[in-house]
């Protein structure tokens, strides 16, 4: 009927369309329904095109028969016959190999017989020093030239020139010796301040726990005599750091803080050099070679400290933006110039005698 509206598609009852279908119909619309890529070559066959057969498998596939199966169809299936036979006559010119060149008579050196029974009797360890002496060092390989050329005295190549390259040995270097340095007396006597302890080294000492070095960090507030503290590759951490932090804003003895590779991340980092707008004693501050890279905003800012920063003389930091390494390069050369007219004294002629 034209004056009955048409049916709203969210009224039509889906689950009873589908249960009104019959199981043949249900297989054409999950037939419809795959989704298929014919374009990706990267997918097995099913995924690319529908399954259009409907025969069931025979059995399961066995290689080894289907192998059999070809073998003896192709045994069984008779050869076609040439359409002009075999009669083994030969056609064309025989092959006839080019004689070699032959090597020219070079004119006959003669030498001081000194020099020519030397020659003679020489091995061939010799041969290959005297070849590198004279220059020849088309003869050998490179190491065996370098290696002649480099010994006096003796034979370099005892195996002579042919003999097979081989590499260099493989040599040991000692380590270096470990840091003798005792954590826990050299944190006793920070905490009793004694005037004999200027210099803290524990670089390199990978079992200190991360609350002794807390503990160094917050005895060192009170310290007046320590002026050199290094804690380079002692796994310290952003706790670590926080205390490093706090300390620059006490302590009035130290000058020289080394804290490099080590596992302090932005946070930590940006905490301590926060904490040296109010430090005036410190003269050399080391961070590089952390875990993590920095960043750019402590870069900036580490930039804005060595502004305000007269103290600071020597800063260990590989920038990675050019905008503040320019600045603390410029900040570092002021700090410098100013440190040295502060120092230098004129000599005074009429007072001397």
């Amino acid at each position: 009927d034209a004056k009955k509206k048409a049916l709203n598609p969210r009224d039509i009852d889906e689950d009873a369309i589908l249960r009104g279908l019959s199981a043949e119909e249900l297989d054409q619309l999950e037939y419809e329904l795959q989704e298929m890529d014919p374009e990706n070559a990267m997918l097995p066959a099913g995924f690319r095109q529908r399954d259009q057969t409907k025969k069931s498998p025979t059995g399961p596939f066995d290689r080894d028969a289907l192998m059999q199966h070809l073998e003896k169809q192709a045994l069984e299936h008779q050869d076609r016959e040439d359409l002009v036979p075999f009669t083994g006559e030969k056609k064309g010119r025989a092959f006839v190999p080019k004689k070699a060149p032959e090597i020219p008579i070079h004119e006959q050196v003669i030498l001081e017989p000194e020099l020519e029974e030397a020659l003679k009797n020489a091995t061939d360890a010799e041969m290959c020093d005297i070849a590198a002496i004279l220059g020849m060092y088309t003869l050998m390989s490179n190491k065996q030239y370098y290696d002649a050329l480099g010994t006096t005295g003796t034979i370099a190549n005892t195996e002579g020139i042919n003999s097979v390259v081989k590499g260099d040995s493989f040599k040991i270097f000692p380590d270096e010796p470990p840091n003798p340095t005792n954590v826990e007396e050299t944190l006793e006597r920070i905490h009793n301040n004694d005037s004999s302890l200027t210099e803290v080294n524990l670089n390199n000492i990978k079992d200190i726990p991360i609350p002794t070095l807390k503990e160094i960090f917050e005895a060192m507030k009170g310290n007046s005599h320590v002026e050199y503290l290094s804690i380079a590759a002692t796994r310290s951490n952003d706790p670590v750091a926080y205390a490093c932090a706090e300390m620059l804003q006490e302590n009035t003895s130290l000058q020289s803080l080394n804290i490099e590779s080590n596992f302090i991340t932005s946070d930590g980092m940006m905490a301590i050099i926060k904490a040296m707008a109010n430090n005036a004693t410190l003269v050399e501050l080391k961070i590089d070679n952390q875990r993590q890279k920095l960043g750019d905003s402590v870069e900036m800012e580490i930039a804005s400290m060595l502004e305000n920063n007269s103290s600071i003389l020597k800063f260990g930091y590989h920038f990675t933006q050019q905008g503040p390494r320019a600045r603390a390069a410029m900040a570092i050369t002021r700090n410098n110039d100013m440190s040295e007219k502060h120092f230098k004294c004129p000599l005074d002629l009429k007072s001397w005698k």
